[in-house]
């Protein structure tokens, strides 16, 4: 059974910084596309980052790409979101996710983490 989990999330202040991390009992780690989404109530997840198999990472938006990093480490099968400058509106769950290629709707994946929630706020 394949397992995803987050962790890192938490409160934070305005303008402040966390750093998610994926765990994924995937096999085939390193030949998986691995995404981050996150969804407020009442909205469908949202796509904010993904890293390809080779590294490649691909972004939202590039109001996200100046915030927030995404990388992955094989070794350790594990994907990470760094989150800088942190605004209220970021307050979300966050997903990790896992695919075989890269896509930009949560229709694309197919493994999923519990989800685990950030919140920005003072």
């Amino acid at each position: 059974q394949v397992q995803l989990v987050e962790s890192g999330g938490g409160l934070v202040q305005p303008g402040g910084s966390l750093r998610l991390s994926c765990w994924a009992s995937l096999r085939a780690f390193r030949s998986y596309a691995m995404a981050w989404f996150r969804r407020v109530p009442g909205r469908e997840r949202e796509f904010i980052a993904a890293t390809s198999p080779n590294r490649n990472p691909v972004y939202a938006a590039d109001s996200l790409k100046g915030r927030f990093t995404i990388s992955r480490d094989n070794e350790k099968v594990s994907v990470y979101l760094q989150m800088n400058s942190l605004k209220p509106e970021d307050t979300a769950v966050y997903y990790c996710a896992a695919a075989v290629r890269v896509g930009y709707s949560w229709h694309d994946y197919d493994y999923w983490g519990q989800g685990i929630q950030v919140t920005v706020s003072s």
